[in-house]
């Protein structure tokens, strides 16, 4: 007679998510399912940045319910009528996930995620590269006979990801990092041309090697303009490639854009600052897929 919404991150978001106070009414006692909370809307993921928008609030507006409502995307099935049955094989536990989502009223916040039939992987290859069209970040590969493990184990279970987008862009600002790497300048603001302006647009902290990141604190700290605070603004002089899963409109980022996940892919030593990419290379990649 009741639910319980749990993150990846084991916090307790049922709040969050009020859509899902309807779940006893069609969710049988003694059921877990494992899946994935979707800002959904005529049949179809919405962009992650609608999603973004609820996560973390204590209590949602009738407008947020209105413009981003959600549904649980279900994968799995972990418990039914009370029994844990993670050990038993994938093909068993969907099939029971799926009788339990045919009997569903159409209104209710739940669907099942298809499964993907393919004849060989080049055939398979070329439905993963519809995937962001979809707005899906690639394919997840399991085997039939798979239990349902815990943590990172490999072997029966692959997340197939599209490579990232890319750009290159040039490194603005500079501050130090935490913990093991505080005496080293990890997290970076980078921008791309605007004319003959550089804009900042995103910041990144991973990506680089130990050698890497020292490298580039060295030459920080003999190249620094003007400091504000913890942060340096440094010579504008090197270009990095900086890899992100998705990028979405942000009214509240001087550049009018925001990327999901960026980090730096590799340093650009081979490319001078004027061959960084554009804010209209970045508004390109705005309109095709965010």
């Amino acid at each position: 007679g009741q639910y319980f919404l749990w993150s990846r991150g084991e916090e307790l978001i049922s709040a969050t998510f009020p859509e899902f106070t309807r779940a006893p009414d069609f969710v049988p006692d003694g059921t877990v399912i494992d899946g994935e909370v979707l800002a959904w809307a005529e049949a179809a993921p919405l962009p992650f940045n609608a999603l973004q928008k609820r996560i973390g609030r204590k209590s949602v507006s009738k407008k947020l319910l209105r413009d981003a409502p959600v549904i649980l995307y279900a994968y799995d099935l972990l418990e039914w009528q009370g029994a844990d049955i993670r050990a038993r094989p994938l093909v068993e536990r969907r099939a029971l996930l799926a009788t339990l989502v045919a009997d569903l009223p159409p209104d209710a916040p739940l669907r099942l995620s298809p499964e993907i039939a393919f004849a060989d992987w080049a055939a398979l290859a070329h439905i993963r590269a519809g995937a962001r069209e979809a707005r899906a970040e690639g394919l997840m590969l399991k085997r039939r006979d798979s239990a349902y493990g815990t943590g990172r184990r490999k072997g029966d279970w692959w997340k197939w990801k599209l490579d990232p987008l890319t750009v290159d862009a040039v490194m603005i600002y500079a501050q130090s990092g935490h913990g093991r790497r505080a005496n080293l300048f990890t997290d970076f603001t980078f921008a791309v041309w605007n004319g003959n302006d550089l804009v900042p647009f995103t910041k990144a902290y991973s990506g680089l090697s130990d050698d890497e990141f020292r490298e580039i604190t060295a030459w920080v700290r003999r190249n620094t303009q003007q400091r504000f605070g913890p942060v340096r603004q440094v010579t504008p002089e090197h270009v990095f490639e900086i890899a992100f899963e998705g990028i979405h409109a942000s009214p509240r980022h001087k550049s009018g854009v925001a990327l999901r996940f960026p980090r730096m892919a590799r340093w650009r030593r081979d490319k001078p600052v004027q061959e960084a990419n554009t804010l209209d290379d970045l508004k390109e990649l705005l309109r095709v897929y965010g």
